[in-house]
């Protein structure tokens, strides 16, 4: 089985890389800015199953850049959904909790109405309304808070911060479900290769870790793991004010993919475990 993957250096492509029968392509074998070049690409290849891992990630950036948002989040993933569709292909997309506004305190389920904060969210949002559309099997996995031993994100930034300080403030009224890109990655091959043998799974779906947890607590588990001795202060989103708007319930209710494809919610502190394991072992962080 081949399974053809758009990204290559982001955080569940590089998880993806991993496993045997995957291909995962960079901007030089397909440029997402340029969404018929990605069409074509399938449309050359004989893979079984596709799955987009790439995106525009920058969620401040966008708010000045939506063209380019919007080229990467919406028009790719519509055109590699119909190019996946001419062939009788499954694709599998990956999409963000940002679809939602993030009001409230119960778990977005799929079907819920979305709205969207700002351009990252809207464009996200876009792409899966172009995937939906372009009539083929899919499955769009919503995601959360996303983190592993590569890239950018929030357990390496803590990791740093925490080295070199002795306290931090963090912002404690966002909760969500920590991610990690392992699990992730094993979710969407999972879900693609049921897709396969049975499209009727087509879908938009939730995963994401669990507990549901605070940036703050999550930072403090983080210390906590990493034996780091530096104190959190919880602080409300107000006091760090970032370009474009966080939801702060960004709870997503996974029961629809534990159901249809028997993939539970990860517990993230666990995953932390073996993200620290893996940077411990490479001597990083």
């Amino acid at each position: 089985m081949t399974i053809l993957v758009f990204g290559q250096t982001g955080q569940v492509a590089r998880e993806l890389a991993r496993q045997a029968g995957v291909t995962c392509l960079g901007r030089a074998d397909a440029d997402l800015t340029d969404p018929a070049a990605c069409a074509a690409v399938i449309a050359s290849r004989d893979a079984h199953a596709v799955i987009n891992a790439a995106a525009y990630t920058a969620v401040d950036k966008a708010e000045k850049d939506a063209e380019t948002a919007h080229l990467v989040n919406a028009a790719a993933p519509r055109a590699m959904a119909q190019a996946c569709a001419a062939k009788a292909v499954p694709f599998v997309h990956i999409s963000t909790d940002y679809v939602f506004d993030g009001h409230g305190a119960t778990a977005w389920k799929p079907d819920d109405p979305t709205g969207p904060l700002g351009v990252y969210g809207a464009s996200k949002l876009a792409g899966e309304e172009g995937v939906r559309a372009a009539g083929g099997a899919y499955a769009i996995l919503r995601t959360s808070w996303v983190f592993s031993a590569h890239g950018n994100n929030f357990v390496k930034t803590m990791l740093r911060l925490g080295t070199d300080r002795e306290a931090l403030n963090v912002v404690a009224d966002q909760i969500g479900g920590p991610t990690s890109a392992r699990s992730i990655a094993d979710a969407v091959l999972r879900i693609a290769k049921t897709l396969l043998d049975d499209p009727d799974g087509t879908g938009t779906y939730h995963f994401a870790g669990a507990p549901d947890v605070s940036w703050a607590d999550f930072a403090r588990a983080i210390f906590t793991q990493a034996g780091l001795a530096c104190a959190v202060t919880d602080i409300p989103t107000s006091a760090y004010p970032t370009p474009a708007r966080r939801p702060a319930n960004s709870r997503l209710d996974c029961s629809t993919t534990t159901t249809t494809f028997g993939i539970a919610p990860s517990d993230w502190r666990a995953e932390l475990a073996l993200v620290l394991a893996d940077l411990n072992k490479r001597g990083t962080s």
